[in-house]
């Protein structure tokens, strides 16, 4: 009889489809069943590599099986709810699960570090400071801090709300020895929660409604901009607080975060805990590890704060649910928002998804009783909804895509002491450079192809040219280079030309840039506009500035460029156009003031822009639902999108031939049920080249999901064993929102 060894099966990071087998650590005490969510430290080929243990057996005894090199945890890591929930992901997207608990791990984690320490540090005043400090200058911010000290204690994250600049202050009380600054437990810091302003009577039956149901729920809290959203968010949070619980509150932008942050601080009283790609890697891991010790509360965070740890949780809450930048579009190929649903389920909490403008696939959710449709039609408080202008720009002069109506209306806004914003979604100075003389245009070397010419963006005022695609930067030629004519001209406009045209307009005013160009740094986008203030200003930006900002003081929106999104191949392309004007549209006039827009366009005919301004986004949302019913596209079917890179172009498309020839003729012959799925390209991507890889796709299309997941379960392994696939990089795609 042959004799068995313990051995452990470890998931690793790595793009394999598989489980991998080890011995357990030479010098570790005998394996039992409470390891399995620990993670261990193992040789994989030449390296070493961090991976979770998800079971624990016997095996015969043979050689060649590795030792793991030591663990990394005492206790498991990845246990109860989130360990489950995180096999479902992968097995949903069909991605290794070693990647998937990789995707839910801080980097110091995925490293093998230590679980982080998780004091939150405080502010308290000396002996010599409770004597000393009452002569220091009636006023100052020193006096101010040590006023508020005199009462015990006070966190740091509420002294952010509280004192602004406090740190400064903090320092000069340190350096006379009147304050030190103290490591307290996480949870130890009192609360001190503010008031909010009475509900209207919708959002009273909204924060009714989510009161009467306990367990899980999803409530899709479907409001105009300006209705007090976030009021019924706060009122379920409270709530959720006052029960000792856990609350997970998911936003779509990093810029969203602080403002998110300080109104949460000062209403509910309790330390936030921040979880976004601005934070140092030790910055994540300790706030991973407060909450997987149920020592924070609230986490606000973005697409990846999904994966926090909720071991006493009560209530996630997904605000600006429709936005795109909550699938994750490399790696793990996940939807946060899904997600999320999915993990409300597991630990049976209510989910609220919030949104103006919701998606088609969560209308059509609620529409057929799945979800909790709960409606806010009114703006909050005395706003009112703003007037809309479609202005009809043929044969209308334009100065850099302002026409003079417009500039004439700013400038009325303006002499009012009121904010103006003008919305362009495209950043840079120009999306082109143009030789007038011979017709070249600045290309990207690495992303064009002879019949697909990407161009290149101008930015810096016509000195520097970049790529949006890959990255790519070169100085802007002096000349043209085929030519050498020095008639080089950048063409259409981007939210840089517009500030520069916009200044020299109104040279008396701030005129404040808002895109990823000028928001990069951590704080950016407060401390831009904080420039603005409460004073008369414009403000110039990309889609960061239509999502949840509130701006009291703006009265006047102006989008340019709309007609780029109203002819697209996208399916999509129609509800995210939609979707970007409702929502940059409801900044104005959020507060006592009254809001308009203005739509430039040079197709005011349109069914999408007639739909929208004279029926709203839901008359819009469900025509388009009709037309999704009709061509057979999601929600109304289900994708899944193969996609594959490589330096020649046969390559990628003899592997999706491959991938093709088995999930048509071959899986019909070996299960019926596989005839369900139907099978489009391989094609180019709309994108055929990036970076210098030629870019093709095979879609996959369902009308239903379970029949698309069947499929794929039963080919995959073959796919990965495919010759073909080590010639390519190739990934795959479930529920894609982005067919580029």
């Amino acid at each position: 009889m042959s004799s068995t060894v313990a051995t452990l099966r470890v998931a690793l990071p790595v793009p394999l489809p598989q489980l991998f087998d080890y011995l357990p650590p030479a010098d570790a005490a005998p394996t039992d069943p409470a390891r399995v969510g620990c993670r261990v430290r193992v040789p994989f080929g030449p390296r070493e590599l961090v991976g979770v243990v998800v079971e624990i057996g016997q095996l015969p005894a043979a050689d060649g099986l590795r030792p793991a090199l030591a663990w990394c945890d005492q206790a498991p890591l990845l246990v109860d709810e989130l360990a489950r929930s995180l096999h479902w992901l992968a097995r949903y997207t069909h991605a290794p699960l070693g990647e998937a608990q990789a995707s839910a791990l801080p980097g110091p984690l995925r490293r093998g570090e230590p679980l982080a320490d998780t004091h939150a540090w405080a502010w308290q005043l000396t002996e010599a400071g409770r004597t000393g400090s009452t002569s220091l200058r009636a006023g100052s911010r020193p006096a101010l801090l040590a006023a508020l000290l005199r009462t015990g204690a006070v966190g740091e994250e509420q002294l952010d709300p509280l004192l602004p600049q406090w740190r400064e202050a903090a320092r000069s009380l340190a350096k006379r020895e009147y304050a030190e600054r103290v490591a307290v437990p996480a949870d130890t810091i009192p609360p001190r929660p503010g008031n909010g302003p009475p509900l209207n009577d919708e959002q009273q039956a909204a924060t009714a409604a989510i009161r009467a149901h306990s367990g899980f729920a999803t409530y899709l809290l479907d409001g105009v901009t300006g209705s007090g959203k976030t009021e019924v968010y706060l009122q379920a949070l409270a709530d959720c607080l006052a029960a000792g619980k856990q609350a997970l509150v998911l936003v779509p932008e990093i810029g969203l975060t602080p403002q998110t942050l300080g109104r949460f601080r000062a209403r509910l009283g309790v330390p936030v805990h921040a979880l976004h790609s601005g934070l140092s890697d030790g910055e994540r891991a300790r706030v991973w590890a407060a909450a997987w010790r149920g020592q924070a509360q609230l986490i606000v965070g973005t697409r990846s704060a999904v994966f926090t740890p909720l071991p006493n949780a009560g209530l996630i809450v997904i605000d600006e649910e429709h936005d795109g930048s909550y699938k994750q579009q490399d790696g793990i190929r996940y939807h946060a928002r899904d997600f999320a649903l999915v993990r409300g389920k597991a630990l049976d909490v209510p989910v609220i998804l919030g949104s103006a403008t919701p998606s088609l696939e969560s209308l059509h959710n609620a529409y057929a009783g799945r979800y909790q449709h709960l409606r806010l039609s009114q703006r909050a408080g005395e706003a009112r909804p703003p007037r809309v202008r479609v202005l009809d720009v043929r044969k209308r002069p334009l100065k850099d895509g302002l026409s003079p109506e417009v500039l004439a209306g700013i400038g009325t806004t303006l002499a009012r002491g009121e904010q103006v914003l003008v919305f362009k979604n495209r950043r840079g100075y120009a999306p082109v450079l143009l030789c007038h003389d011979c017709g070249w245009t600045a290309a990207c070397q690495r992303c064009s192809t002879p019949l697909h010419q990407t161009p290149m963006t101008v930015h810096a005022g016509g000195r520097r040219l970049q790529c949006h695609h890959c990255g790519a930067r070169q100085p802007a030629p002096l000349a043209c280079p085929a030519c050498a004519s020095l008639a080089l001209q950048p063409q259409g406009i981007g939210t840089e030309r517009l500030e520069e045209r916009l200044t020299e307009a109104f040279p008396d005013v701030p005129v404040v840039r808002i895109d990823r160009s000028t928001t990069q740094r951590r704080d950016a986008l407060e401390t831009q506009l904080a420039r603005l203030g409460t004073e008369a200003g414009i403000l110039v930006g990309t889609q960061i500035l239509a999502k949840g900002h509130d701006l009291p003081r703006l009265t006047m929106v102006v989008v340019v460029g709309i007609d780029e999104g109203l002819f697209s191949a996208d399916f999509r392309a129609a509800e995210k156009l939609a979707q970007q004007l409702i929502q940059v549209a409801g900044r104005a006039g959020r507060a006592d003031r009254p809001g308009e827009v203005w739509l430039q366009t040079h197709h005011p005919e349109h069914p999408l822009l007639q739909t929208l301004v004279n029926g709203g986004y839901h008359a819009f949302a469900d025509a388009e639902l009709q037309q999704r019913e009709a061509a057979g596209f999601p929600p109304f079917a289900h994708l899944a999108l193969f996609r594959a890179e490589a330096k020649d172009v046969a390559a990628a498309n003899q592997f999706l031939m491959a991938v093709r020839g088995l999930t048509t003729a071959d899986s019909t012959a070996q299960s019926p049920a596989f005839a369900a799925v139907e099978c489009y390209g391989p094609m180019p991507a709309p994108m055929p080249r990036r970076a210098g890889f030629q870019r093709t796709q095979l879609l996959l299309s369902a009308q239903q999901r379970s029949a698309l997941h069947r499929l794929l379960d039963a080919q995959l392994p073959a796919i990965y064993a495919l010759p073909q696939a080590r010639r390519v990089r190739w990934s795959l795609d479930v529920d894609p929102i982005d067919l580029y």
